[in-house]
């Protein structure tokens, strides 16, 4: 009779704070489906700055500056997490994982044992899914996949059927559901040119892919190390990244100084011009701010010329099927810039931080 396997290896954050706070363990407790839930071995699972936010408690109204991956010394413990509540420690985190469904648990479907599968970011109520404030998000209000199993809602489950390895396929979850969630509530369409910041990261080269698939013109912004990679993700013109006039940047490459769309995630100090090179009735969209979350907003543009704001955090039920056709129809395409194994997380995490790379690190369970 075979030996029942209690135990896996798993990195687990033990508090907010730098990467001596991500542990490593080989003898972790494997999680089992409860009812309802899925058991999924972990095949890859990608980085997001979601993980690093979280750590070093970033999220923390008391936190000014921008994303830098060490621990913030004004964060608050009570509302250093994405939606503002504290986060119960040991937490295993990640949340764009690609596995097979490994057992089911009591009233879930036997149908999914065996599938290769992505699992939803956004864990909802599902008698209300519509209520933001019930949501809970994949690897911070419960344990993620920086861990060879983890178990999940079956709700949360989709089948993937494309030639991707698991590793590719974890490119995807948290930055192209953040992108399709941010040009869905700006409206993006065909006729659109999209303003594009951080284009070198995860949801910027996202955004480039999911909204040239819309049918709209997109310009990125990078800076020039990375231009090249980001060029091949298909833009029309790629700017610097701090351009001292951007709107002269922008008529020097596409022959106009405005743009309808602002598609922004990096905010800081760059964000006046972004908002100055908005069209009369144009939208600015946001999901993040790693250069500083602090502005300098003149409200005089904002209601002067008509300008829409939204932010994109939680998405709509039925947003990430969408996201997971689109791949099994090979309409878009990963953008992996490094694979590390599990006990090389804090290594990982640091070159994430460090962010000399286009695209989307993973980590993978080999090893």
């Amino acid at each position: 009779m075979a030996e029942t396997i209690d135990t896996m290896r798993a990195v687990v954050l033990t508090g907010h704070g730098g990467l001596d706070k991500l542990e490593y363990h080989d003898d972790w407790p494997k999680p089992a489906p409860g009812p309802g839930e899925a058991l999924v071995r972990v095949g890859a699972c990608g980085l997001n700055n979601t993980d690093v936010n979280t750590r070093t408690g970033w999220y923390s109204k008391g936190v000014t500056g921008g994303t830098t991956g060490g621990a913030q010394e004004a964060a608050v413990d009570g509302d250093s997490t994405w939606g503002g509540r504290p986060l119960t420690f040991p937490r295993i985190q990640g949340a764009d994982v690609c596995g097979t469904v490994e057992a089911v648990g009591e009233g879930a479907d036997l149908a999914w044992i065996g599938r290769r599968v992505l699992i939803e970011t956004w864990f909802r109520d599902w008698d209300d899914p519509n209520n933001l404030d019930k949501t809970r998000y994949f690897g911070s209000e419960l344990d993620g996949g920086f861990a060879e199993y983890t178990a999940v809602d079956q709700h949360n489950l989709h089948a993937v059927e494309c030639d991707l390895t698991d590793s590719e396929l974890a490119t995807f979850a948290t930055s192209y559901v953040t992108a399709e969630n941010m040009l869905s509530r700006a409206d993006v369409g065909s006729g659109d040119l999209v303003l594009i910041t951080g284009a070198s990261g995860g949801v910027g080269s996202a955004l480039i892919q999911l909204a040239n698939r819309r049918g709209a013109r997109t310009v990125a912004m990078s800076s020039a190390d990375k231009a090249d990679g980001v060029r091949a993700v298909g833009p029309e013109a790629v700017l610097d990244r701090s351009p001292e006039d951007l709107k002269a940047a922008l008529h020097n490459a596409i022959r106009r100084g405005t743009v309808s769309v602002v598609a922004d995630v990096v905010g800081g100090p760059l964000f006046p011009q972004l908002i100055d090179a908005l069209e009369r009735g144009g939208r600015y969209t946001c999901s993040g701010a790693i250069a500083g979350p602090m502005v300098d907003l003149d409200l005089r543009p904002f209601y002067l010329k008509d300008l829409t704001f939204t932010g994109a955090t939680v998405v709509p039920p039925g947003l990430f099927a969408d996201l997971v056709g689109y791949i099994n129809r090979g309409e878009i395409r990963p953008l992996l810039a490094a694979t590390y194994p599990l006990d090389k997380l804090r290594d990982a995490q640091q070159a994430f931080i460090d962010k000399h790379h286009v695209g989307n690190i993973v980590i993978t369970m080999d090893g």
